[in-house]
């Protein structure tokens, strides 16, 4: 059994539900994690980690053909939420031959880290990079002890 034959649903988790208690969301995570929304394959994506600071990470997205007003990009309750919602336009007197370029709706949907917090949403050249940095907090950092 390859990797895309491998599903995660409530059935495999099944043995886990019975041997632990208190993880009901963390195994509904699992479940919804490769969901229909995100398997479409579409648009394609690319996430990169900055080889200066290991707190900054990039989601790009190629969304050629749309404008700023079609892309609406959320941050909602620990997830990263993007969809296009292209307009629908009438193009008289054009009988296409073959329309290879996709204009369609999307919805991608990633989960984000604790503390991983949206930077910046930039649409150049077809391309939507959201910037992401993690922001944990001092408290939480490791500490260096002097030893007096």
């Amino acid at each position: 059994m390859n990797a895309k034959q491998f599903r995660i649903t409530s059935d495999t988790l099944s043995p886990l539900y019975k041997a632990t208690v208190g993880f009901e969301r963390l195994f509904n995570e699992f479940e919804t994690l490769h969901s229909g929304a995100n398997s479409q394959g579409y648009p394609p994506y690319n996430i990169s980690k900055s080889l200066d600071d290991d707190e900054v990470y990039v989601v790009t997205l190629a969304v050629a053909g749309f404008k700023k007003s079609e892309i609406d990009v959320e941050l909602k309750e620990g997830n990263l939420l993007i969809n296009g919602n292209v307009e629908k336009k009438e193009e008289e007197g054009i009988e296409y031959l073959h329309k290879g370029i996709a204009e369609r709706d999307f919805f991608r949907s990633f989960k984000l880290a604790e503390y991983v917090e949206v930077k910046s949403a930039k649409l150049e050249d077809g391309l939507l990079k959201v910037e992401l940095f993690r922001n944990v907090p001092d408290a939480l950092k490791p500490q260096k002890i002097k030893v007096s």
